[in-house]
């Protein structure tokens, strides 16, 4: 499977909320949140970092937040 990047039109404000809890309050590495994403909503990339980065990124712009800036990094 080739990665093609995070739209985040797709990701919902819940799904972001769920994002930065594991990027910032558990400290999950773009891998591990990559991971934790695949196995609950099934997406077909597993521990896939570039797609862990794109969830946060995603997420943040979601959340009106700046991924680049803490809390995200």
């Amino acid at each position: 499977m080739t990665y093609k990047g995070v739209d985040p039109a797709t990701i919902t404000p819940e799904m972001a909320v769920r994002i930065r809890v594991w990027r910032v309050d558990e400290e999950l590495s773009w891998r591990a949140v990559a991971m934790a994403a695949s196995d609950l909503w099934n997406a077909e990339y597993g521990s896939n970092q570039l797609y862990g980065k794109d969830l946060c990124a995603a997420a943040a712009k979601v959340l009106g937040e700046d991924p680049h800036r803490e809390p995200w990094n």
